[in-house]
This record gives structure tokens, C-alpha cells and sequence, in this order.
């Protein structure tokens, strides 16, 4: 059976393009935020870039690979809080973090909704996003692709993108490096005209009007974006075997054939 014609779900697709953000990176700390990110990151680990250094998400070096959200099998070191931030300072991380608004300049809020003086909601604050998008590579994950996720401009800068910091000067710009946007519809980037979010790829069962239509910003040039790669027989069966045999992956990506 060809890799086209195994059975694969949007969830699964959205594993692997989690997996490709990761494959060039070789001997870095992953540091994955949620569920397809942590899934995505140990797809990579098993696959396309064994070099990637894994933890538990809270204070261990991983030397195994285990199912998402067990129990540690090896452990190689010890990372506790306070070490994570020589890390982030050394720059020898990738980052996949969440996202409530992202805008046309490749800016993520995951702080408060509404105006900065006053907002009608609040979210997580900025935590570690400043700091990441300044010194690390950081990708982001968004399960719901909508136009009140993707603004013409986020509500609060949180994590910052290529144009702001390069506003900012050469102490942000420098190693700012806005990696992959991956969503339930597509993968995007910030390689478009002055630095803005573009279409990389969309997902098997969407087109690029789809996405438009789901994004509140013009995209560009949609209509001939490619097709985001389904997942091979192998990582299929990393997917719903090895890594997710209880199939975590579909609370944020419902279980469907793309």
C-alpha cells in the first residue's frame, strides 16, 4: 500500500507538519507547548532528526521517547526552571508555542483580548513569549484556524515579530526567527513580502480559499500553494502506536479523513 493511500486523518497530517518544523534543527532543545506540539517534536525525535533533545515539560531530559503525557522511561539529566532560562539565554532551543492572536507581521497575543488599557478579556499573560521570540527559533500551534485567531494586528504584542524587532533594534532582531505557524488548515510562515505571513502549504481536503476565507488579513498568492505532505506508513504508525495509542491528537484535531 502506497504512503497516498494509507488511511490518514487531519490530525495526523498536522503531526507530521509539526515533525517537518523540527527536522532541520538538529541537536536543540525542543520545547513543545500542548499536544500536537509535544507529539510533533517526539514524530521528529523518531524520524526525521534523532538529534533533537527532548524533556517531560517539567524538569527532565528525556533519553527515550516515550507515548505523549506517560511516564518518563529514560532520563538523561535534570532541567529544573530556573535552568531553562540558560537555555533560552544560549539560544540552543526551538519553541512551539500556543496562539490566541496572530497578525499580519507574524505578531502573537496570548495576553489579554481588548484594548491594552482596559481589556474585556484576560488570557494567560505574556509569560515566556518576549523572551523566546527574541532569543530563540519559536514556532506556534493553532488547533482552529479562524479570522479571530489570524487579525490584521493583535490586540497585544506578546511574542514579537520580524518587523517589530527589527524596529526594535539589533538586541531583539538578532536572533528573532519566527519559524512555522502549523494550524488544523495549513502551515504558514513569515516569508512574505516585507516579512508578512504567507501560505506554506495547505492540508489534504483544503484549499487555499479555505484558508483565506478562514484568516482575517490578506494572504496573498493562496491559489497555488502546495499540498501540505501526508504522513508516511512509518510515521503513521509512531502516530497511533508508539506516541498517541490513546489518541490525544483528535481533542484538538476531531478525528476526520482530509
Amino acid at each position: 500500500m502506497s504512503d497516498d493511500d494509507t488511511p490518514t486523518t487531519r490530525a495526523d497530517v498536522c503531526a507530521a507538519a509539526v515533525a517537518d518544523a523540527f527536522k532541520d534543527d538538529g541537536e536543540i532543545f525542543a520545547s513543545p507547548m500542548g499536544t500536537m506540539p509535544m507529539l510533533g517534536v517526539r514524530l521528529a525525535k523518531l524520524t526525521s532528526n534523532p538529534d533533537l533533545v527532548i524533556s517531560d515539560g517539567e524538569s527532565l531530559f528525556l533519553g527515550g521517547t516515550p507515548p505523549i503525557f506517560a511516564t518518563a522511561d529514560v532520563v538523561e539529566g535534570w532541567i529544573p526552571f530556573r535552568k531553562v532560562f540558560d537555555v533560552v539565554a544560549h539560544g540552543k532551543r526551538h519553541v512551539m508555542m500556543g496562539a490566541t492572536q496572530v497578525d499580519r507581521d507574524g505578531n502573537q497575543n496570548i495576553s489579554a483580548i481588548g484594548p491594552f488599557a482596559q481589556p474585556t478579556r484576560q488570557l494567560l499573560g505574556s509569560r515566556g513569549a518576549p523572551g523566546n521570540t527574541v532569543n530563540n527559533r519559536t514556532s506556534y500551534w493553532v488547533p482552529r484556524h479562524s479570522p479571530r485567531v489570524f487579525v490584521e494586528a493583535v490586540d497585544i504584542v506578546s511574542g514579537v515579530g520580524p518587523k517589530r524587532a527589527a524596529e526594535a533594534g539589533p538586541a531583539a532582531a538578532r536572533f528573532n526567527d519566527i519559524h512555522r505557524i502549523v494550524t488544523n488548515l495549513a502551515v504558514l510562515d513569515v516569508g512574505g513580502p516585507d516579512r508578512t505571513v504567507r501560505v506554506v502549504s495547505v492540508h489534504p481536503g483544503v484549499t487555499g480559499a479555505d484558508v483565506q476565507a478562514a484568516t482575517g488579513f490578506d494572504l496573498g498568492d493562496v491559489a497555488s500553494a502546495p499540498q501540505t505532505r501526508r504522513p508516511t506508513a512509518e510515521e503513521l504508525v509512531l502516530i497511533a502506536e508508539v506516541l498517541d495509542p490513546k489518541g490525544y491528537r483528535f481533542k484538538e484535531v476531531p478525528r476526520e479523513a482530509p
